[in-house]
């Protein structure tokens, strides 16, 4: 009787996200006639889609069934050609709004070992958000039945622990890492950091150097050997005064960071009295602008969506 009312509990509708490389249309289509899930694959011409499966969650344990064995039968068909005898696990990457993985990972860790000790799966929850966003990469791997029963008892928590807040879900970025120019040096975004790209600056300031470097976005040449940086412009940000603490740090250390990694100016508003909000104000390049918000969204988004951590 108890397992009745367990399923009967869980047919509701969930959507869960997952990350896949490649092409797999045919399959797909074959997916959702047979599970009976909505199935959605990401556009674009990146070589990460998100796979999205919506449905009863019978039918979302079915279709991630079909993905298991499929992955399993690709691995089985690769490995027809190569010398190696171990077989490696599948490999699945979902991907789960950073609020719910406290859940997930539970009181010092004690829901995930749960989940890999009954279900023989190896399940590993990023420790950073995918980029722009506020989701992050829960990889699954084992044997496609330990992988089903790891994703049953990943939706129970899911189901349990709604996410909280707004969740800015990941998109796959085209196959290039984005490239910011800010203050004369280039920076790929990666994860939540800038990191500076000691080549790509020596590209850069070689093309400030040698050609009319148009920026993106400009129509208007620059000339040679001028700095082709746009003009300087402001933009205005509004922050709840509870959370005004995890962008300025310990005495200044975050937005001192935050202003030498964008290279923007920020000021701080003072508080207003009867005001529960402060203003920010940025100046300089859309570039140097650009970085210094993500950096302090970046911010804003670990703090609260780590509140729910560990």
């Amino acid at each position: 009787m108890e397992s009745k009312v367990s399923e009967g509990g869980l047919n509701v509708t969930l959507t869960i996200r997952l990350l896949m490389h490649g092409k797999k249309g045919e399959t797909v289509k074959k997916m959702r006639e047979e599970s009976g899930a909505r199935i959605n694959i990401s556009e674009g011409n990146c070589p990460e889609r998100i796979v999205t499966i919506t449905g009863p969650t019978d039918a979302i344990f079915k279709a991630f069934a079909m993905i298991a064995y499929k992955f399993e039968e690709d691995i089985t068909n690769s490995m027809s050609n190569s010398t190696a005898t171990s077989k490696p696990p599948v490999t699945l990457r979902l991907v789960v709004p950073a609020s719910q993985c406290g859940s997930l990972i539970g009181k010092g860790g004690s829901k995930i070992k749960e989940i890999r000790e009954s279900t023989g799966a190896q399940v590993q929850v990023a420790g950073d958000m995918l980029p722009n966003s506020t989701e992050r990469a829960v990889t699954i791997s084992g044997t496609p039945d330990a992988i089903i029963q790891c994703v049953k008892q990943i939706c129970v928590v899911m189901l349990e622990s709604p996410p909280k807040g707004a969740t800015i879900p990941y998109r796959p970025k085209p196959a290039s890492t984005p490239v910011i120019f800010a203050g004369g040096q280039a920076y790929t975004i990666q994860g939540q950091y800038a990191i500076p790209h000691p080549d790509l600056t020596k590209l850069h300031q070689l093309a400030m150097q040698q050609t009319p470097f148009t920026p993106l976005g400009q129509t208007t040449p620059a000339f040679p050997g001028l700095d082709a940086s746009p003009p300087a412009s402001t933009h205005e940000l509004t922050i709840p005064n509870d959370l005004i603490g995890c962008i300025i740090g310990r005495q200044g250390t975050k937005i001192n960071e935050i202003r030498q990694m964008s290279g923007a100016q920020i000021k701080i508003a003072n508080a207003t009295e009867g005001s529960s909000e402060r203003q920010i104000t940025i100046t300089g390049t859309p570039a140097n602008i650009s970085l210094a918000q993500y950096l302090i969204n970046a911010r804003l988004t670990s703090e609260v969506t780590g509140m729910g951590a560990l």
